[in-house]
């Protein structure tokens, strides 16, 4: 083995991590080939935690000990079968979500009160001054949040000084300071905006699906800054073109990147490329947790951040 440790970055989009690792690890990237040299030199995967582990490529690599997620979320990863392995986990917690109910704030409001189709008016000529685009308010409106946890009590909070009225369903009760709906297909009838910001996993795999649309209406916006499994990507087409519901934004997709025919002829819709974590303040601070991980992992140090 090799003298500094071997890390094996594993999806191209953290390929950018290669110049924070570089000066103290040996550093190969995985779509760039097979490192069939360095097999039995590499002892950490750095992975995006929404993306599956493939089994067979830890079964080749004898000294591999840590799987260290640059994301807060690890839903794909099979924790279970990795400390089978005799592998840790760890992830970046409670860096992001203030960031990402942000994003779904903006969401909401540009949405509700169209702001990109004022700004295309604009440009393009059509606005006229006998013509005006009356959008809904804020103030008032009813927000359903799915999943009230770090990204949802943020949003909630950000809600209350729009003036929104708030409600929540999530599997398991919690002292809240909004109210808890007796089920996720109440609250979609109650909200005008059902914002998505619960964690994903296989259980809840196409959580928002056609009645839960149904459920929210030809008014309702349906927002994910989630997970894109969480929502059947299919069925909530299909209702935005039939205007089952009223209007969807979109942070978040089944399949990353998603494909832009798939949405050409879909109406009433706001899409972002899944950057709702991804701002100045977060990036750092989740590259700060990778470096201490890797560091305490590899002193035989207990890791900062592991995945509990």
């Amino acid at each position: 083995m090799t003298q500094r440790p071997a890390v094996l970055i594993v999806q191209p989009h953290l390929g950018p991590l290669t110049g924070f690792l570089e000066s103290l690890y040996d550093v190969w990237r995985l779509w760039e080939g097979p490192p069939v040299e360095a097999e039995h030199d590499i002892r950490a995967l750095i992975v995006a935690g929404e993306f599956p582990l493939d089994m067979a490529l830890l079964d080749r690599l004898p000294n591999l000990s840590l799987i260290a997620c640059f994301t807060s979320g690890y839903e794909a990863i099979d924790v279970d079968a990795c400390r089978a392995r005799g592998l840790e986990v760890t992830h970046a917690p409670g860096v992001n979500h203030e960031d990402v109910a942000d994003h779904a704030l903006g969401l909401i409001l540009a949405a509700r009160r169209q702001i990109l189709t004022g700004d295309r008016a604009v440009r393009d000529g059509t606005w006229r001054a006998d013509s005006k685009i009356i959008t809904p308010s804020m103030r008032g409106a009813r927000l359903g949040i799915v999943g009230l946890g770090a990204i949802g009590e943020a949003a909630a909070r950000r809600a209350d000084a729009f003036g929104m009225e708030t409600r929540w369903w999530g599997p398991r009760d919690k002292p809240a300071a909004w109210p808890r709906m007796a089920s996720l297909a109440d609250l979609a009838r109650w909200a005008e905006v059902l914002l998505v910001a619960c964690k994903a996993d296989e259980s809840n795999r196409g959580l928002i699906d056609a009645p839960v649309l149904h459920a929210l209406g030809p008014e309702g916006l349906l927002v994910n800054v989630a997970r894109g499994q969480l929502v059947d990507e299919a069925a909530l087409i299909a209702a935005l073109k039939t205007g089952t519901v009223g209007g969807a934004a979109l942070d978040v997709f089944e399949v990353e990147p998603t494909d832009p025919a798939r949405w050409a002829d879909v109406p009433n819709t706001l899409l972002t490329p899944h950057t709702g974590g991804a701002t100045t303040n977060a990036v750092p601070a989740m590259l700060g947790l990778l470096m201490q991980n890797l560091a305490a992992h590899f002193a035989d140090q207990p890791v900062i951040t592991p995945v509990r």
